[in-house]
């Protein structure tokens, strides 16, 4: 079960318009449990940024001027996501940016890399009816620490987006049982199959049935011998 949070910085809004990508920001996730790999990129987009965009994550086209272009990284990046589940807040910006600079080198979309993409802001939303789900209204409710985030960047947001998402789901870890093998640490199983199981049939003692017909007994006087017990045990 391998997760990758991801988040990037562009130039605009609109990657259709030329807004292009300028930061990618990874962190990976195994079976639930952080494995300290990332992926941080910055990207030349040949272009400046808007105004609105550089003041959001402070990115200037000086520093990009010497980065690498995406296509020098398209192999890393997608090496680095390929077949792993992705974890964005707010999906679709980040898709319709990536997918733009993929189809820009004549590759396919990230759908056709990955196995699948989770949106925690659609989660949010679902848990949180009415309230605000930003990134930095969730580290608030879920008390995550963001007091470092003074500008968005890439690589902070995914690990922030880390640390919600874990605590988004912390109430799942009750359904995971975690195998005790030596050979696999860590090892998460999601299912399993009941059928397989053999339980212990407990039969009570006479004086357990003793105590139960004496209960019995004294509900009847209470409720005009109407005790639902009697009548579909």
């Amino acid at each position: 079960m391998r997760q990758i949070f991801l988040d990037t910085e562009t130039t605009g809004l609109y990657p259709d318009q030329g807004d292009r990508v300028i930061e990618i920001g990874c962190v990976e996730l195994f079976n639930r449990k952080l494995t300290g790999k990332t992926l941080h990129l910055y990207l030349n987009p040949d272009r400046d940024s808007h105004e609105e965009a550089l003041r959001i994550h402070g990115i200037t086209t000086e520093f990009l001027r010497d980065k690498p272009r995406f296509a020098a990284v398209a192999d890393e990046f997608l090496d680095f996501v390929s077949d792993a589940e992705l974890i964005i807040h707010n999906a679709p910006f980040d898709l319709g940016f990536l997918n733009k600079e993929l189809s820009l080198l004549g590759r396919p979309p990230l759908k056709d890399f990955v196995s699948g993409v989770l949106d925690t802001l659609v989660m949010a939303k679902e848990m949180f009816p009415g309230k605000r789900n930003s990134l930095d209204a969730l580290c608030s409710r879920l008390e995550v620490d963001n007091s470092g985030r003074s500008l968005h960047g890439a690589l902070l947001d995914a690990e922030l987006l880390a640390d919600v998402y874990i605590n988004m789901t912390r109430g799942q870890d009750a359904l995971l049982m975690e195998s005790s093998s030596a050979d696999e640490p860590g090892v998460v199983l999601e299912h399993v199959d009941l059928q397989t199981l053999t339980l212990a049939v407990i039969s009570a003692n006479e004086q357990e049935l003793a105590a139960h017909a004496t209960v019995l007994t004294e509900l009847d006087k209470s409720s005009g011998a109407k005790t639902t017990w009697r009548t579909h045990a």
